[in-house]
């Protein structure tokens, strides 16, 4: 790039060892999963069913080879059915050495649903990965990245170190539960830019436009937001489907780019958990988020109360 970007001014990271930048590859493997939680009739649709397993049972080996070609480790955003429903499937992510984090239990729809049964919903998905693999995640993704304003207080109490479903920075930050909570997590932010879906998802009567894009216009347009974020010391957090981005074409573009990040100099390619655990222990501020209240709508106006930040304690 001829000009470097200009650095995101509220979240700032000294990243370790003299890295420049973060990167981190990032898979949610919804397989069936997505498509029940919109429509549970959808399972009568053979076809439909056999395009979503396409990611486990296909894709997912591809990409691990890949990674594993590459020599980095992955990011794996799991619901908790998938797992049960491919085990052996988590077990090799598990086995290669990859994150694997929280993604719901079905992809449940989170907009507007009460605490308790989000609470419902995530301890389902925390128990069929303990049953799976054994493993206690750190990292949330919410389903459809839709976070409610009870969700990072249910998060903290089950331990979770990080999550993964907000789009206000570009790089990561620790956030305060609550207003009135002394305890807070790291967020990660992401960005419809960086996710798959919005390039190549595309199933008659269930999503997308029928425009699926050329491989190569994605892996120009990732390529320049991954130089964007090195050029200003950002993090670039890419979020992939395998039963999209795993197939053929796709998968080779992904390793173009893969290849492409390693080589920017200083960029360290890392897991989300290695991201987190950096920033909690060497960022000291904690924000806050805006919030708006409407009470009457129209006519009554709105009450807004404004992000904040306070200094909290290293990890």
């Amino acid at each position: 790039m001829n000009q470097p970007a200009i650095a995101d001014p509220l979240h700032t990271v000294i990243w370790p060892d003299g890295a420049k930048a973060a990167a981190s590859f990032t898979f949610d493997v919804d397989a069936e999963s997505c498509t029940i939680a919109h429509d549970p009739t959808s399972t009568r649709r053979m076809s439909l069913m056999t395009h979503q397993s396409y990611g486990p049972r296909i894709a997912v080996p591809r990409l691990l080879k890949i990674l594993e070609r590459q020599d980095i480790k992955a990011t794996f955003f799991i619901p908790g059915f998938t797992a049960e429903s491919y085990p052996d499937i988590v077990r090799r992510i598990v086995d290669g050495g990859h994150e694997v984090a929280h993604h719901g239990y079905l992809h449940e729809p989170m907009q507007a649903i009460d605490a308790a049964t989000e609470a419902g919903y995530i301890d389902r998905g925390l128990e069929a990965l303990a049953k799976v693999a054994g493993i206690r995640p750190v990292g949330y993704r919410a389903p459809w990245w839709e976070l409610n304003w009870h969700s990072p207080g249910l998060l903290a109490d089950r331990g979770f170190l990080y999550d993964s479903s907000l789009l206000d920075g570009d790089a990561p930050y620790r956030f305060a539960v609550a207003a009135d909570d002394p305890r807070d997590i790291v967020e990660i932010p992401v960005d419809w830019t960086l996710d798959d879906w919005e390039q190549y998802a595309f199933y008659p009567g269930v999503t997308g436009s029928g425009v699926i894009e050329s491989p190569a216009k994605v892996l120009e347009m990732w390529t320049l937001e991954a130089e964007a974020h090195h050029s200003q010391g950002s993090c670039f957090v890419l979020t992939n489907h395998p039963f999209i981005s795993g197939r053929p074409s796709k998968a080779v573009a992904l390793e173009q780019l893969i290849e492409r990040v390693k080589g920017m100099d200083g960029m360290w390619v890392t897991t989300m958990e290695q991201i987190a655990r950096h920033t909690k222990a060497t960022v000291t501020e904690v924000h806050t988020h805006a919030r708006i209240e409407v009470p009457v709508f129209p006519g009554a106006g709105a009450q807004f109360e404004p992000a904040m930040v306070r200094q909290g304690v290293l990890a």
